[in-house]
């Protein structure tokens, strides 16, 4: 009775310990591809703001 009850309040079981180190992978490989999408998309940002400022820097055309 008390193996029982010691493995339904805490003992460790495999499965439980295999699905959390495979969520946690999983947490810090989304995490990953958060950081590298943010990057990614700071320099289309900064691109954007750069094709921006220089088409209103230019001399108008003469008409």
């Amino acid at each position: 009775m008390a193996k029982a009850l010691f493995g339904h309040v805490g003992g460790s079981d495999p499965r439980m310990v295999s699905e959390m180190r495979r969520l946690q992978k999983r947490v810090r490989d989304l995490e990953d591809e958060i950081s590298r999408l943010q990057a990614q998309n700071d320099q289309l940002s900064m691109a954007v703001t750069d094709v921006a400022t220089s088409a209103t820097d230019r001399e108008p055309a003469l008409a």
